[in-house]
């Protein structure tokens, strides 16, 4: 075929470079295109409440990392029962409450990725008012979540009580990184965008125990500590965090209760103006020794126990006056950067997410982002003056001990954000009441899980990005090549 050996070594050094060519076009085809699916990642995370305990369930593909938006949420279990703080008379209850969720959990994780998956459990207020009361109980219950955790196939990464300002710093963490406010990839520019700061979203969280509220302020803040610093995708945030103990809505209606009985001295009939008319609740003096937020002795109360029936009034005015006596205004004076109890707040700034209680009694009475101050009042004045009859019949399905209580939790999140919190006509649009960004559910879950992963970089993205993959490899491929044909070419030269 080849008259020669110059025209047969000619046509092997023309194959090569031909065959060169052909491998460097095909390397540069994106590899991802052709590769195996990514690997399936999970986590989980108890929300142990004061009054009750949730599982969060989350997912991310192994090989997008510090991909913002990449963690989804695949389930949630709700826990049967009170929160694991009610279990302080038998702390192995609240181990085996879990099990339940945990049974359910693992079956959407492959059995072989099992004891990879860390599993964390964080407790708020209600296991922090425990530790004021019996630090051995909060002990105990700990020990025995982490002793059923252990018996499951799984990476369990331990059970804490998590602080206040970590609770509000956390929600303030999943906010933000589900609405893609830290970092943003933008595939048509290929690299990482940093939003504006105007698109930093607050968070306005209300718990059974305590609440929340964190925010990134405009102007310079005093009396930082540690944890309001930080650095997220090679960027600083300055947050202000403050947790507020026993102003969460169910302290918050114990401590109203106390109150109305202490003004009516020995009476063993009061009436409170936030319950529906015609709907009576007794209660005993004694259950108000069963929490640190109502144990403070009050000479007003005489000594003993004794029942006392609270007799609904459906009077909205008398309902907003009795629950602002429960903040200590008068320790701020008149500075506007002062919420109660003489606390230091920065004027509030910026967009909101009100999530949690917040959501749950505006979603209850049709309350909305959007409408204004003045129908958000007229609405909750309304539903204040309903009888319990109309109320009952009106909402069959409705929980009978939650329904009776939907007038003053509205009317305690208005003197929460207005007179404390100090939003106004004006930022009170700014707030959203949502209890879902995406997917996911809004709370403090996922930004503890995030944290506890490295998840979130303190580094900016571009800097641990590294090569593109696909690019790489055709460098690498283009290179070998071109050796195999330089030497293959040599050897023929020397033969010819």
């Amino acid at each position: 075929m080849f008259t020669n050996k110059k025209h047969f070594s000619a046509a092997i050094i023309g194959a090569l470079v031909a065959l060169s060519i052909i491998a460097l076009v095909l390397s540069l085809v994106k590899i991802e295109d052709v590769t195996l699916p990514p690997t399936v990642k999970y986590g989980m995370v108890f929300d142990a409440g004061s009054s009750h305990t949730s599982l969060f369930v989350y997912e991310w593909d192994s090989d997008k990392k510090n991909n913002t938006g990449v963690v989804s949420q695949s389930s949630s279990c709700d826990v049967q029962g009170k929160g694991i703080s009610s279990y302080a008379n038998d702390p192995p209850k609240a181990g085996d409450s879990l099990r339940e969720c945990l049974d359910k959990a693992l079956k959407i994780v492959p059995a072989a990725n099992q004891r990879d998956v860390p599993v964390y459990l964080g407790a708020t207020a209600g296991m922090r008012l425990l530790r004021e009361q019996n630090s051995s109980a909060a002990d105990q219950i700990l020990a025995k979540v982490a002793k059923t955790m252990r018996e499951y196939p799984v990476a369990f990464k331990g059970a804490r009580i998590l602080t206040g300002e970590e609770e509000g710093a956390y929600g303030w963490i999943t906010i933000n990184y589900l609405l893609d406010s830290f970092t943003k990839y933008s595939p048509k520019a290929h690299t990482w965008l940093h939003p504006e700061a105007a698109n930093i979203f607050g968070a306005l969280d209300l718990g059974g125990a305590s609440t929340q509220i964190s925010f990134v302020p405009k102007s310079s803040v005093i009396n930082w500590n540690e944890a309001s610093k930080l650095t997220l995708y090679g960027y600083d945030y300055n947050i202000y965090t403050q947790s507020y103990l026993c102003y969460g809505q169910n302290e918050m209606l114990k401590r109203l209760a106390k109150e109305l009985i202490a003004e009516s001295s020995s009476s063993t009939r009061v009436d409170h103006p936030c319950y529906p008319k015609d709907y009576n609740e007794t209660v005993s003096l004694s259950s108000f020794h069963t929490s640190p937020c109502t144990n403070q002795s009050d000479p007003r109360l005489a000594l003993g126990d004794r029942n006392v029936t609270l007799e609904g009034r459906g009077d909205a005015s008398g309902c907003l006056a009795a629950i602002k006596k429960l903040f200590n205004f008068s320790a701020c004076g008149q500075r506007q950067d002062c919420t109660f109890d003489g606390i230091y707040q920065p004027p509030v700034s910026g967009q909101f997410i009100a999530f949690s209680a917040f959501y749950y009694n505006f979603k209850f009475l049709n309350l909305t982002e959007g409408q204004s101050l003045a129908t958000v009042r007229a609405t909750i004045e309304h539903f204040c003056s309903r009888s319990w009859a109309d109320l009952s019949s009106s909402y069959p399905e409705e929980n009978p001990e939650r329904l009776p209580k939907y007038c003053a939790n509205a009317n305690y999140i208005l003197t929460l954000l207005l007179d404390a919190y100090k939003f106004n006509e004006t930022s009170w649009n700014s707030i959203f009441f949502q209890m879902k960004a995406g997917s996911a559910d809004v709370g403090w879950t996922l930004g503890y899980m995030l944290n506890l992963t490295n998840m979130i970089p303190a580094e900016a993205p571009a800097q641990v990005k590294g090569h593109i993959p696909s690019l790489w490899a055709a460098a690498i491929t283009f290179i070998i090549l071109t050796l195999a044909m330089g030497i293959v070419a040599l050897l023929l030269l020397l033969w010819v």
